[in-house]
């Protein structure tokens, strides 16, 4: 921590707002190759959650690169800072009661263990799981194309390494189920650990 810096303790406690807003926050960590279904996963899972009540927000890879990250490329080091920034963000999140939801390739298994540690119990490792062949075959923004092609360095799958996550939480298998079958997936897995109430999806 920087010298000169003192944090504040604030009056109105996490598990006040919690109350307030009546749920649990936490943060939903997807993680997964490009073009795996991972924003499409946590757009879809949001959707429904707002449709039951349940105060949310997603911190997607490309909307925060074009802005709070926009100064960081894709090397190691700046994926790691990107990490490290997105988890004090949802840090953030979790402490105003909201449940947020991140869709981050994350490649490294080394800064999605960070994540861990700094959000604890809060912190929820979400593998989105496709076949690199569906999610080349996919290729939403044609980035596979161009990595193949040499026009794209260092990209996740073809030249650099994704590291598949060991103990996750949840795994969604975007190559085997639709996308409201995935959220509903995850949806599940919050009523069973009682994160949202089991009523809302009954």
């Amino acid at each position: 921590m920087a010298e000169h810096i003192y944090p504040h303790k604030h009056r109105v406690a996490r598990e006040t707002k919690e109350k307030l807003l009546g749920q649990k926050s936490r943060v939903l960590w997807f993680t997964g190759l490009s073009g795996s279904g991972k924003s499409t996963v946590a757009n879809a899972t949001e959707y429904a959650l707002n449709n039951m009540g349940v105060k949310t927000y997603i911190l997607d890879g490309d909307n925060i690169r074009a802005g709070l990250n926009k100064d960081l490329g894709f090397s190691p080091e700046d994926r790691k800072e990107n990490i490290r920034r997105i988890t004090e963000v949802s840090k953030l999140f979790v402490d105003s009661g909201i449940l947020a939801l991140t869709a981050f390739i994350s490649p490294y298994r080394e800064d999605r263990d960070v994540a861990r540690e700094i959000l604890g119990k809060d912190f929820i490792e979400v593998f989105v799981k496709a076949d690199l062949s569906v999610c080349e075959a996919r290729d939403p923004k044609g980035l596979y194309k161009k990595a193949r092609a040499g026009e794209i360095k260092g990209f996740t799958g073809i030249d650099a390494p994704y590291e598949e996550p060991t103990k996750p939480e949840l795994v969604i298998e975007t190559d085997r189920f639709g996308i409201n079958e995935c959220a509903d997936q995850v949806i599940s897995y919050l009523a069973e650990q009682n994160i949202i109430d089991k009523k809302l999806i009954i």
